[in-house]
Order: C-alpha cells, then sequence, then structure tokens
C-alpha cells in the first residue's frame, strides 16, 4: 500500500519509471484541468468603498457626508462567492463603531478598545459557505471617526467582493444606505431590484439631470476642443438572404463609424441613413467623435442588430465603451486598444462606460492561467522543458501565450494602481513588489520562455524585476538579501532559504540577457553568504529560516526549503564564468550539501518535509529537487564520487512514480507555501500537503527531464 494512494493507482503501475511519459501525463493533466481564458472585464466606480493599496477596502463616511450627527449610521452590503466551506481572516479597523455580518450572523462587533485604537487591527475569522455571501456592516458616527478599513489580512491577496443588487451585478465592490438612523434595520437580499429597496444606494449610478442632458461624451470626458474619443460595440449579423443593413447615425461633431476597423462612414455632424453590406457573423463597430469645444457625442442604431459590449463587460447595461480624448493628429492603435490589455495615447487612457466615474477594468478570475506568482513560475519552467523534449507545439503555444500575457498587462496594471488606489486586479504582486517572492521565480522562466519560444517586450518586465532586485530588495551589510519590511508582516525581518530559489535563477538568466558580470557576481554572493546565516555546521545543510528578532537560526531543516538551495546553485553554476573567482567556493559548498542530502534519502527513495525526521511525510517537491540537482551534478561534473548521486537520482525518480503520481497524471504529497517555525512539529503536523499543489508539478517535471538526460549521458 503506498504512502498517498493504492499502489495500483500508480503512474509507476501504468509506465514504469518511463520518465517521458511520465512528464507527458503530468503536461496533459495539468493544460487540461487549467484552460487558457482571457481576462474578465467589470465595471468599476472609484466612488465610495475602494481598496487600498494592502489590498483591504476602506471608507470614511465622514468625506462622504460630512453633516452627519452623533449616531447617524450607514449601511454597506456586497456579496463573496466561495467556491468551499471555510474560514478567512479579515483584518477589521474600525473608525467608529462597526458591526459586520455574514449570512446573517454577527461575526464581529467592536468595543470601546477597537474604536479607540483604530490604528491597530483585529484579526476576524470569516466562515463562508459554499456559494454565495452575504456580507454587510453597519457602520456608525462618533466623534472619533466613522467608518472603517477591512478585508484579507495578508497583504497583496487578490480577494474582492462584488455589489450585490439586479442592476449593478458583477460590479466589484459595495454598495451603501444615506444616512440612516441607529434603529434603523434593512430588508435587503442578494439579487434585488434598487427600485424595490426603501433607501437611495450609492456611488451613485445615474447622471444627474444637467449631465443626462449632454451628449455622452461630454458627459465622460468634458469639452476639450481639438480632440478626439472612441466608441466600441459588437453586433451580431445573422441575415444570409440580404446582407444590406440599415446603420442610422446621429452627432453633434465630426465623426466616423468603421466597421472592423475599415471607414464605412464620415461627415461633419448631423443625422443621416446609410445602407451597408455587412457579411453574417460578429462584427466591430467604432465610431469616432472629434469635440469642437462644446456638446458632443452620437447615436448609433443598425436595423436588425443588437449592439454588446465589445469585451462582455459585467456590471453596466451599456453596450458601448469609450477611449480617449486624443489629439487629432494621432492615429488610434486599433490592434493595441482592443487586446484590452494595454492602455494607449499619452497621456496613457482606458476604456470608460457612460456613467458616473465609472471605468471598465480587468481582472484575472482564472487562477493558474495569465497570472504571475513564484508556484507558477516553477510550473512554467518545468512545463517549458517538457514541450521542449517532447516537441509539443500545443504545450509551447499555451505556456507562451500564458506569459505573454503576463507580459502584456503589466504597464497596464501599473497605470491600474495608480488610477485606483493601489490595489490592482491583474499583477496583484508585481504592482506591489515588496519582496523576491513578487517577481524572481516567474521572472526567472520568462526569461527561458524567451530563450526557446520567444516573448514581445520582455525586456521592459526583465529589466522591472531586475532594477528590484538589484537595487531596491532588503540587504544585510554583506550583500545578502533578507526580508525586512513587508506588507506579510509575519516576515518580516528574516532570512529564508527559499529567497536563493527566488533571486539566482533570474540573476544569472539576466546576465545571459544582459551581458552585465555584476549579475552573475551578486549571484554567486548570495550563496555564501547565506551560507554564513542559514547553514548548520553540524548537519552539513540548511536551517529554513533565520529570525533577525531573536538574532538565530530556526534551525529547522525543511526539505524544500534545503531543495531550493541546490536547484538553485546548479542554474547559477551552469552559466556561471568557469574562471570565476566565487566558483570552486561554491562547488564545494555544493559537495559539502549533497555529500549530506544524500544520506537523508529514505530506503524507498524519497526525503521528507523535515529531512531529519523520516516520520513526517515524504515531500513530493524536495524530492523532486534532490534528484533534478544531483543529476545536474553529476552530467556537469561538479559533484564528486558521482555514482552515489546517480542511484540516489533513479531511486528518487522510482520512488516519485510510485509514491507521488497517480495514473491521472496527479501530484500527492506537495507541501502548501509554508510560515515558518522554531520547531519541526509546525512542519510536520500543521504543515500539510495539497494536491496538484503548484509549488511541485512543475519540478516533478524537472525531475523526469533531468532523468531522460542523465541517461542519455550515461549511455553516452
Amino acid at each position: 500500500m503506498g504512502y498517498y494512494f493504492d499502489d495500483s493507482k500508480s503512474i509507476y503501475a501504468y509506465e514504469g519509471t518511463n520518465p517521458k511519459a511520465v512528464i507527458n501525463a503530468l503536461a496533459h493533466r495539468y493544460m487540461g484541468e487549467n484552460l487558457e481564458h482571457d481576462l474578465y472585464y467589470r465595471a468599476y466606480c472609484n466612488d465610495g468603498i475602494t481598496r487600498a493599496s494592502d489590498y483591504r477596502y476602506i471608507i470614511d463616511f465622514n468625506k462622504v457626508y460630512p453633516d452627519a450627527e452623533q449616531k447617524d449610521c450607514v449601511w454597506a452590503f456586497t456579496k463573496y462567492y466561495s467556491p468551499v466551506q471555510g474560514g478567512a481572516g479579515f483584518d477589521v479597523n474600525c473608525f467608529g463603531p462597526m458591526t459586520m455580518y455574514l449570512n446573517g450572523e454577527v461575526i464581529y462587533k467592536s468595543d470601546i478598545f477597537k474604536e479607540r485604537y483604530s490604528e491597530n487591527a483585529t484579526r476576524v475569522d470569516v466562515p463562508f459557505k459554499p456559494g454565495w455571501n452575504d456580507l454587510r456592516i453597519c457602520f456608525k458616527k462618533t466623534k472619533a471617526g466613522f467608518g472603517g478599513k477591512f478585508g484579507p489580512w495578508l497583504g497583496k491577496w487578490d480577494v474582492y467582493t462584488l455589489m450585490p443588487t439586479k442592476e449593478r451585478d458583477g460590479q466589484e465592490g459595495w454598495v451603501f444606505t444615506e444616512i440612516v438612523d441607529d434603529q434603523y434595520e434593512p430588508e435587503f437580499e442578494i439579487g434585488m431590484s434598487e427600485a424595490d429597496f426603501d433607501k437611495k444606494l450609492y456611488p451613485t449610478r445615474e447622471w444627474s439631470a444637467e449631465d443626462a442632458s449632454k451628449g455622452q461624451l461630454s458627459r465622460i470626458f468634458g469639452n476639450p476642443s481639438g480632440k478626439y474619443a472612441m466608441a466600441w460595440a459588437k453586433g451580431f449579423f445573422d441575415n444570409t438572404a440580404n446582407k444590406n443593413y440599415e446603420f442610422s447615425i446621429t452627432s453633434k461633431t465630426k465623426t466616423a463609424v468603421y466597421l472592423d476597423k475599415n471607414i464605412i462612414y464620415s461627415a461633419d455632424g448631423g443625422s443621416e441613413k446609410l445602407t451597408v453590406e455587412v457579411p453574417f457573423g460578429s462584427h466591430d463597430i467604432f465610431v469616432k467623435c472629434e469635440c469642437d469645444g462644446g456638446d458632443w457625442g452620437f447615436d448609433l442604431t443598425i436595423d436588425g442588430v443588437k449592439l454588446e459590449s465589445a469585451a462582455r463587460v459585467k456590471g453596466a447595461p451599456d453596450e458601448w465603451m469609450y477611449i480617449g480624448v486624443f489629439d487629432t493628429d494621432f492615429e488610434f492603435p486599433f490592434d493595441d486598444a482592443c487586446s484590452m490589455h494595454k492602455v494607449v495615447g499619452e497621456p496613457k487612457t482606458y476604456w470608460r462606460l457612460d456613467a458616473p466615474n465609472t471605468a471598465v477594468r480587468p481582472y484575472n478570475e482564472n487562477s493558474l492561467f495569465g497570472r504571475w506568482n513564484y508556484p507558477l513560475g516553477v510550473t512554467m519552467y518545468g512545463l517549458l522543458h517538457t514541450a521542449l523534449i517532447t516537441d509539443n507545439n500545443d504545450l509551447k503555444g499555451y505556456l507562451k501565450r500564458h506569459v505573454q500575457l503576463c507580459v502584456d498587462t503589466l504597464e497596464y496594471a501599473l497605470w491600474d494602481k495608480e488610477q485606483y488606489g493601489g490595489a490592482t486586479a491583474v499583477h496583484n504582486l508585481l504592482t506591489s513588489i515588496d519582496s523576491l517572492d513578487d517577481c524572481g521565480s516567474f521572472a526567472s522562466m520568462m526569461l527561458e520562455v524567451n530563450k526557446y519560444l520567444g516573448i514581445d517586450n520582455v525586456e521592459y518586465v526583465a529589466d522591472y524585476v531586475g532594477d528590484y532586485i538589484y537595487n531596491k530588495q532588503d540587504r544585510l551589510e554583506n550583500g545578502a538579501f533578507f526580508r525586512k519590511d513587508m506588507m506579510h508582516s509575519f516576515h518580516n525581518q528574516t532570512m529564508w532559504a527559499d529567497d536563493l530559489y527566488m533571486s539566482v535563477p533570474f540573476l544569472t538568466r539576466y546576465y545571459e540577457l544582459t551581458g552585465d558580470i555584476k549579475y552573475a557576481d551578486d549571484a554567486a554572493n548570495q550563496f555564501l553568504a547565506f551560507k554564513e546565516m542559514l547553514y548548520m555546521p553540524d548537519k552539513h545543510i540548511m536551517s529554513h529560516v533565520y529570525d533577525f528578532k531573536y538574532d538565530s537560526q530556526t534551525g529547522v531543516p525543511w526539505g524544500r526549503g534545503n531543495g531550493w538551495v541546490v536547484f538553485s546553485m546548479t542554474e547559477l553554476l551552469e552559466k556561471l564564468p568557469e574562471d570565476h573567482p566565487k566558483r570552486g567556493a561554491l562547488i564545494e559548498f555544493l559537495n559539502d550539501l549533497c555529500s549530506a542530502y544524500v544520506k537523508l534519502q529514505d530506503e524507498n527513495g524519497m526525503w521528507h518535509q523535515v529531512l531529519t525526521d523520516w516520520e513526517s511525510y515524504p515531500e513530493t517537491s524536495c524530492t523532486s529537487m534532490f534528484v533534478y540537482a544531483f543529476s545536474r551534478g553529476v552530467r556537469f561534473g561538479w559533484l564528486e564520487n558521482p555514482e552515489q548521486y546517480i542511484k540516489a537520482v533513479f531511486k528518487g525518480w522510482e520512488a516519485l512514480t510510485k509514491t507521488s503520481v497517480d495514473g491521472g497524471g496527479n501530484v500527492y504529497g506537495v507541501c502548501r507555501g509554508s510560515e515558518f517555525s522554531f520547531i519541526p512539529d509546525y512542519y510536520k503536523y500543521e504543515l500539510g500537503w495539497n494536491l496538484n499543489d503548484t509549488h511541485g508539478t512543475g519540478i516533478v517535471m524537472l525531475a523526469g527531464i533531468e532523468v531522460i538526460r542523465i541517461t542519455d549521458y550515461l549511455n553516452k
């Protein structure tokens, strides 16, 4: 009986230790379960309750209602979809009295101490149920304050809620009432129409009577003379018998109409009907209007055709999106603007909607496609070399499109951060970068993908990451990276073995990209500097963390933490010049570590969650990394006494096929993302494993690829 599943269910039962068959199964299972989707688009109103730079919602009702009196109240409503039953930790700062309800039950009520010390957050467990959850808060005014700050405790955790009314379904954020007395109890339900609720809800979604009388471009953009704006919608033309359609256009100023980017009408204003032959199917309709300093706007209908939002924007009824304003001599970049991944013009701008202070905003609703985070960096690295060694063009295309989407959206995301207060809905990590976790792993993989498959504009992102790591990341006096002052405050004043992977492979590839040896020098220095703080001389392996608060190693040899070290060292040694002055010391350090690691492999071939404790669970990602590092150490001639490592590689790979991977290509026994502790019990009992965790899937593939490579090496 296997550790995670019955022996008969292992991939070994179907394929033996055949590495190409195993990595194929892993790659196809991953790609099939994580389908490629584009971004999701929502209406977004930047009034009222919005997310701050720490990704929590914030509202000061003293600014919204400056004439409110003592004990006046405001109710706020939102909804959140949870795929599973489970609690989420919220941090709450109350500026005045606050009561928070989840699905009708009170889950938080402030007291005089929380209100007095509003700068101190209170951790609240929010026990979400599967499906939609009704979350609401009652805020009360006192002389001390009126409002609060609330949301996930973990900084940069991209969790957002949606407005709960029928009219705004799909729009991010909260609706809130006008001022009510402290005895008011709302009869509000998720999905109800605002017309059926007894109080006016904000932020306002309708124009004032004065604005409503203007052309839509005037109320959206004002009246900037000598500028133009574009509008975009889609229409489905389904008449197969007669392909002629009547377009009716009314405009106040110089206007042009485009069908699929080809101009079909131009006039100085007025009303006109025109007949246009349009092929069957879905087509883009664009309207360009110029402003002469007065009122401007347009109306366009197409007989028999219902227009719809080109980006399927949720949360607002408007079928048109608008972008502007541009100088009249600026050639509109249709491809960039319509990709919905980029800001355009100068100054940069993005799509708007015909509602007060309301924009279109992209969201990445796909947890494992088009996202940037460090576990996906390792996963995609494994997918890349699986695609190359199996010559799988579908996998290459999938991988390239994932990385290209991340590259294409960074400029937009940085703009978004400035526009909306700091919390973005794409690139939550790179836009709030304060750690190596945020950047190094994925950027390293990005450069590797670029090397083999080519990525457009890769230098822009590489330079952004390179500048952070080389110039801005906190360091000790000896140049070693450490975690000094992060949004995730639990990590403050610590050094992690993990950070060798979060930095060194990128620095190595950035050296390869730029040719500047200073990046390779920095990478080499990190290992020797980390050794000063984390090496345990009695065991010849590494402590997971050094905590400067206590000026001590934690003393726990976490499996994956040690795996990151040797995995990364082989990445550097492959690229480091042969005459580099620190190369000899690095190879000596590699041999010292590996001679200890090889002795910690159990009789079945696995390494464990706590390396020195075989009663802790057999851990898949560290086993894969030791297989990977040993193989490379032998192939490149760095490891002395290679016979012991060759045996460990094949023994470890057989163990992975029997213990960690089932016949469906599912990966077991990968430790989830960790915090740290000074005792091994945390790692052994509390820090469990996840099925198909992205911290390990790609690393298993890389181990299999190394088995293929060392087999070829030994055969030769």
